[in-house]
């Protein structure tokens, strides 16, 4: 059985997390929308962000996104150490499963509309999330080693939310920032308009 450890920032450490191991989940920063943010940014060294050699992997944890626009996507791209504009080579898959409200849609099948191929735009990771006032997103994304200078850096996001067409939909992403430069930067935005509600927790594993 895994062991967590809660306090007011949400999970502080666990003992079994997943593929996590015998490893341990430690707290680095909250961002929370102010309800009218372009982006969420997490910058190494800036506002107690530590995205560096201190952890071979990071988890980001997705509570309640919310957007601003309706049927827009979520998503991140990564920042290389001395770079500038968020637009690191990315090769990625994406697959999803859905069922409507009206028990209509089912199913489960590729997105080939939301993968990359050596691309530089922000990595989709919630597709088409609705605005209504109950609608949101959730999950989380964890990057593996970002300050390698050595090997590329892996991502894996699993994703639930609410569609804008009324539908229960999981995402599953994977892939890599196809670059040997340390990743210090990442940022989540959506695809047009303002970050209207949520947060994002960044935690490192030990």
């Amino acid at each position: 059985m895994a062991l967590i450890k809660l306090n007011n920032r949400g999970v502080r450490n666990v003992s079994t997390f997943g593929s996590v191991g015998g490893g341990s989940l430690t707290f680095i920063k909250k961002l929370t929308s102010d309800g009218s943010d372009d982006d969420l940014s997490f910058v190494d060294g800036t506002s107690d962000v530590v995205l560096d050699s201190t952890y071979k992997e990071y988890l980001f944890i997705f509570n309640n996104i919310h957007p601003e626009t309706n049927q827009v996507t979520f998503g991140f791209q990564g920042n290389a150490a001395g770079g500038s504009g968020y637009n690191e080579t990315i090769t990625s898959t994406l697959f999803k499963a859905g069922l409507g409200e009206d028990d209509t849609g089912s199913g489960i099948g590729y997105e080939s509309g939301a993968d990359q191929a050596q691309g530089t735009g922000f990595q989709q990771i919630i597709r088409y999330l609705g605005n209504d006032n109950d609608q949101s997103g959730s999950g989380y994304l964890r990057l593996f080693n970002p300050s390698s200078t050595t090997f590329v850096k892996h991502f894996i996001s699993v994703t639930h939310h609410s569609h804008a067409s009324d539908e229960s939909e999981q995402d599953y992403v994977a892939g890599y920032f196809n670059t040997t430069s340390a990743i210090d930067e990442i940022q989540f935005k959506m695809s047009a308009d303002e970050i209207q509600g949520g947060t994002i927790c960044l935690y490192g594993i030990k």
